[in-house]
């Protein structure tokens, strides 16, 4: 429809360029109906220039959930390499400008957790963290689950996975079912946010020092030295569920049981683990996040002063910068969210509730 309206405006551009048009055959091509347009033209938009692909191929996320398998429900594996991947966004509530993002790699089998400081989460950044923690592990890779986010689904992904000389098995979640990855939700909790808060790591430079908290101190003390659970049996029974777990173990101890590990690797876990001292990695967590935090606050000063220049007040505003709660709280405290509390008065009062009445209007 569009097309047939804009020839008539086109035609004498055309003609200043190209020469006259015989006036039987612009007749002609005033009289095409929109359809006969759209059938003309389309092998020309099919076979049109590189950068109109986009147009017509759409996004490659698309083109990947076709190939990409869903996988949901319960998983049992008998070895390690297994692995639930997801992004945790240091924005402080807030998806605009760059900021610090965290990549999440938990194993099925162990429970092994990995961590790498991302600047955005881009595909690009995602294969850099990718790569970077592979290089760490004690296994190889065999599976690598994830959800729907473009920072999975994506051409570059597709490439570090699938083009390589040992096959991994790629699939991904139902969209807007966070129960499909819960291994790894359950670490974005425990590993990520109730390490570093919800506050905004708005710096380039906390990058390293992030990724060093993550190598150097808090990912040996959780993978050597903090034992978990795994669920074994689930029922519900007169309306409640009941629950059974293993016994604890390190994920480091699940891996010295199994038997698919090879005896070297079993050895090199046992030497790293004996080169290292939980009370010394606990005390190192403390000092580099008090490091990290000091940043943050300074960056959090500079936004205010910036803003204050700017004619704004922070009247009103309560003190929830990124960190500000958290730089003297123990490592393994809950979370603290940066937004205003409830006066405690009205806490306690319950919200009235409003009965409908029926309203007869009479003439």
């Amino acid at each position: 429809m569009r097309l047939k309206a804009t020839l008539p405006l086109w035609l004498s551009s055309y003609e200043k360029r190209h020469g006259n048009i015989e006036d039987a055959m612009r007749e002609r091509i005033l009289d095409y109906s929109a359809r006969t347009l759209d059938r003309i033209t389309q092998p020309h938009r099919a076979t049109s220039e590189p950068r109109w692909k986009g147009r017509k191929t759409g996004r490659a996320s698309n083109r990947i959930k076709k190939f990409v398998p869903i996988r949901c429900g319960p998983q049992e594996f008998d070895e390690p390499g297994w692995i639930e991947a997801d992004t945790v966004s240091h924005g402080g509530g807030s998806s605009s400008g760059a900021f610090l993002w965290s990549l999440t790699l938990t194993d099925f089998h162990s429970g092994w957790t990995e961590l790498a400081a991302l600047w955005g989460n881009s595909g690009g950044e995602v294969r850099v963290g990718l790569e970077r923690i592979e290089k760490r592990m004690p296994f190889p890779m065999l599976g690598f689950d994830c959800d729907n986010g473009s920072e999975f689904l994506n051409e570059i992904l597709e490439a570090y996975l699938l083009k390589r000389k040992r096959s991994i098995e790629w699939t991904r979640s139902r969209a807007y079912k966070k129960n499909d990855q819960a291994h790894v939700e359950q670490k974005n909790y425990t590993h990520v946010r109730q390490l570093l808060g919800y506050g905004r790591f708005g710096g380039l430079d906390l990058k390293p020092l992030v990724d060093d908290l993550y190598e150097k101190a808090w990912l040996p003390m959780r993978n050597y030295f903090t034992p978990v659970m795994k669920l074994v049996s689930k029922e519900r029974k007169d309306g409640k569920v009941r629950k059974a777990y293993d016994k604890p173990a390190s994920p480091c101890d699940r891996l010295l049981a199994c038997e698919k590990v090879s005896e070297a690797t079993k050895q090199q876990l046992r030497k790293k683990r004996g080169e290292l001292d939980p009370i010394e990695l606990a005390e190192e967590v403390e000092r580099r996040l008090s490091e990290i935090f000091e940043i943050v606050e300074r960056i959090e000063e500079e936004r205010w002063e910036e803003r204050e220049r700017a004619g704004e007040s922070r009247e009103g505003v309560g003190d929830f910068s990124a960190g500000a709660d958290c730089v003297t709280a123990p490592v393994a405290s809950a979370p603290c969210a940066f937004t205003a509390f409830a006066p405690a008065e009205k806490l306690g009062k319950s919200t009235p509730i409003e009965h409908k009445t029926n309203k007869r209007l009479v003439s």
